[in-house]
């Protein structure tokens, strides 16, 4: 089971000590991969009570492509997971650019996380149509596979159209692996046809009758589409202060229904400083693995 953290996206603040310190230290301490969060805009909700978010203007996002541009230099070996990139809102072939140059600049680290998003003052601001994310995602995913593992590509969808071009230096691996969030019935049948994995949504700590619905569903579209479940890699994450009794339990417990990741969180404990967050991972790799 790969065992992750979290980069605290929304704590780490501005300082690029802290942010080098956390992802080397996350490597230092034997994690297998970082988890990236992704937004691009905050917005002030104070003055649209309809509209309700989990992050607003004031959460710090360190930009996903970029960030990890600069991990792959102060890092050696760290899996870089974008969990996940709000991927309807980006143009495809500029994602397919980017990821594909991550991919090479890290020696083939990344693991492409996306989803659909639901904030649309970020759709509005990049001048994408909020309402048919869902069904676009789809495309731009098949789009990605064929630009990372084609010279030339020659495509014409609902929302793309390209006549034989492609991107230039192609990714190490081909193609990216490419994972979904998200919790819906969709998603999951999304990922049963396109995804190599899924990153389970909330803080669950054990697997419930909601938990084992979900993952069956999962295996039931899988096999829909001629695809042996067990090829799907699914990543839980939890808090990464639990007592390690807990912290063992959970694991083994996620491991028994097909969880082959096992990330922690220090967002949201009230932690004060990227040293506070550094213990948090440090204790939680101990608990889990020690």
């Amino acid at each position: 089971m790969k065992i992750g953290a979290v980069f605290p996206q929304t704590e780490i603040g501005a300082d690029v000590g802290a942010v080098r310190a956390f992802a080397q230290a996350a490597e230092t301490l034997g994690f297998d991969h970082l988890v990236v969060y992704d937004h691009v805009l905050g917005a002030d909700f104070s003055n649209r009570p309809e509209r309700t978010g989990f992050y607003n203007y004031k959460d710090t996002f360190h930009e996903v492509f970029v960030l990890f541009g600069y991990l792959t230099g102060a890092t050696q070996r760290l899996g870089l997971t974008t969990g996940v990139l709000v991927l309807p809102q980006r143009q495809t072939a500029l994602v397919a650019k980017q990821a594909a140059e991550i991919d090479v600049l890290s020696k083939g680290r990344l693991r492409l996380g996306i989803g659909i998003g639901w904030n649309d003052v970020e759709f509005e601001a990049l001048g994408e149509d909020f309402h048919s994310r869902g069904l676009r995602s789809e495309e731009q995913v098949r789009v990605l596979k064929l630009l990372w593992t084609r010279e030339l590509v020659s495509f014409e969808g609902r929302w793309h159209k390209i006549t034989d071009a492609g991107i230039n230096p192609l990714p190490v691996q081909r193609p990216i692996p490419v994972w979904f969030g998200g919790g819906a019935e969709q998603v999951l049948q999304r990922i049963a046809k396109l995804g190599d994995g899924w990153f389970y949504p909330g803080y669950t700590k054990y697997p419930d009758d909601e938990s084992r619905h979900r993952l069956e569903l999962l295996h039931e579209f899988t096999r829909a589409e001629g695809r042996d479940p067990a090829s799907i890699g699914i990543e839980k994450i939890v808090k990464a202060l639990e007592p390690a009794n807990e912290l063992k339990k959970m694991r083994r417990a996620w491991q028994q229904v097909g969880a082959t990741h096992f990330s922690a969180s220090t967002m949201g404990l009230g932690l004060k400083t990227p040293d506070e967050h550094i213990a948090a991972i440090r204790q939680f790799k101990q608990n889990v693995t020690g």
